[in-house]
């Protein structure tokens, strides 16, 4: 029989195996909430993780993974049907007695938000809060990950430019690794972190010109900011990745929320949840090199 009490869903994206990774190095016994069985579960199946699959359309499979939890992790990805999922995982959790949920939000989550994504973040923040489950909510501003997305970090190599359209808006760039830190010990350790909304946010707060100054410096190479229309984003993220309509309409709207500063700010909360400072763009950079070679 399963001794798993933490359940982490999107277990095989960015955020939820550096979570696994953290509660794995923390001793604790996880299960992972899975689309497919495939290689990736397979391999998370080796290092001693339960696994359960399914996806958020179905809350009896939810209910079922939910079995023997303490504390659960809920992320769905920039896509339809979060307020649904969030429901379902709200409700799974309250019928099988789970004490804390971690719910993975946005900086940009507002009621008054023109992106369809961040108004739903924000409404399934309160479907949570609604359902009497004590719930820990996490807005991380621009993901560090940006820079290394393949999509991005190609198109960046290749041309030493950044081309993004946030002007010299600032944010302070935090990584996947530490938010993944930070999930961990929410859900390994959740006393006093219950109903409490936390933005994630890397140790510096920098604009795009200073990001491609330190990227250089670790690449050693001539890396330029070149900032683009919002309108030519938008083309580029329809034409050349082919993003879907509703996460390219997210994309256009928080880049003038970027503009108008709500991703900016930073704080120390990577480092009083986990103990460990996060990292710095530069520390970010050289320890993903490989991304741009």
């Amino acid at each position: 029989m399963s001794k798993a009490d933490i359940l982490v869903s999107g277990a095989t994206g960015r955020t939820g195996s550096a979570t696994i990774e953290e509660l794995l190095k923390l001793g604790r016994e996880v299960r992972a909430y899975v689309r497919s069985d495939d290689d990736r579960a397979q391999a998370l199946r080796a290092r001693g993780v339960d696994i359960a699959v399914g996806d958020f359309t179905d809350v009896d499979k939810i209910r079922a993974a939910m079995e023997g939890i303490r504390s659960a992790y809920f992320l769905h990805p920039i896509a339809p049907g979060i307020l649904g999922a969030a429901a379902y995982f709200a409700q799974a959790a309250k019928e099988a007695g789970v004490s804390a949920v971690v719910n993975m939000s946005q900086i940009s989550a507002r009621r008054e938000s023109t992106s369809h994504a961040a108004q739903d973040h924000w409404v399934s923040e309160r479907v949570f809060d609604w359902s009497g489950v004590a719930t820990t909510h996490l807005r991380p501003t621009f993901f560090a990950d940006w820079l290394v997305y393949p999509h991005f970090a190609q198109e960046i190599w290749a041309s030493k430019k950044i081309e993004f359209p946030f002007e010299n808006g600032r944010h302070a760039p935090i990584s996947s690794d530490d938010q993944g830190r930070v999930i961990a010990h929410l859900l390994a350790k959740p006393e006093g972190h219950e109903g409490k909304i936390y933005s994630l946010h890397g140790p510096v707060e920098m604009n795009h010109t200073e990001i491609a100054a330190a990227m250089s410096e670790v690449l050693d190479a001539e890396i330029k900011y070149a900032p683009i229309s919002i309108e030519a984003f938008k083309d580029k993220m329809e034409m050349l990745y082919k993003f879907p309509p509703f996460l390219v309409q997210h994309l256009v709207e928080v880049a003038q929320n970027y503009r108008e500063g709500i991703f900016a700010g930073t704080n120390d909360i990577v480092e009083r949840v986990t103990g460990t400072p996060a990292l710095s763009v530069p520390e970010f950079i050289a320890k993903n090199r490989d991304a741009f070679h």
